[in-house]
């Protein structure tokens, strides 16, 4: 696999984590989720989303260059799933509603499938 088909593949998966945190912050009222104000504080708060979709992308570049390229669905789907409810099930009790929790763990792992989609459709 080549750098620039990495990074061809990374750049739009980047942008959808972005779009996907900004998109939750305002369905959800989530203050701790939307990007602040000034340019350099929000490029700053973008680098766990860029350093996110680099994870991810070299996960499937590993899965679509060696292991295959069916079910990337369901794979992505769980790896959604994990990073999702993984934090929330850490949580104090007394923080945590259990509808709230399924809300955002289904939106985080809907956002990892359609991660999953753009890879599949530029290193599959």
């Amino acid at each position: 696999m080549t750098f620039p088909r990495l990074l061809l593949a990374w750049l739009p998966v980047a942008v959808w984590f972005l779009v996907a945190r900004v998109a939750a912050a305002r369905a959800f009222q989530l203050s701790t989720l939307a990007l602040p104000a000034g340019l350099a504080t929000a490029a700053r708060a973008a680098l766990p989303q860029a350093a996110e979709a680099l994870g991810v992308t070299l996960f499937a570049a590993l899965w679509f260059d060696s292991l295959g390229s069916g079910g990337w669905w369901l794979l992505f789907g769980l790896v959604g799933a994990l990073v999702a409810l993984a934090p929330r099930f850490s949580a104090p009790a007394g923080q945590v509603r259990a509808r709230r929790v399924a809300v955002l763990a289904l939106a985080d792992a809907a956002r990892y499938v359609v991660a999953g989609a753009i890879l599949a459709w530029r290193l599959g």
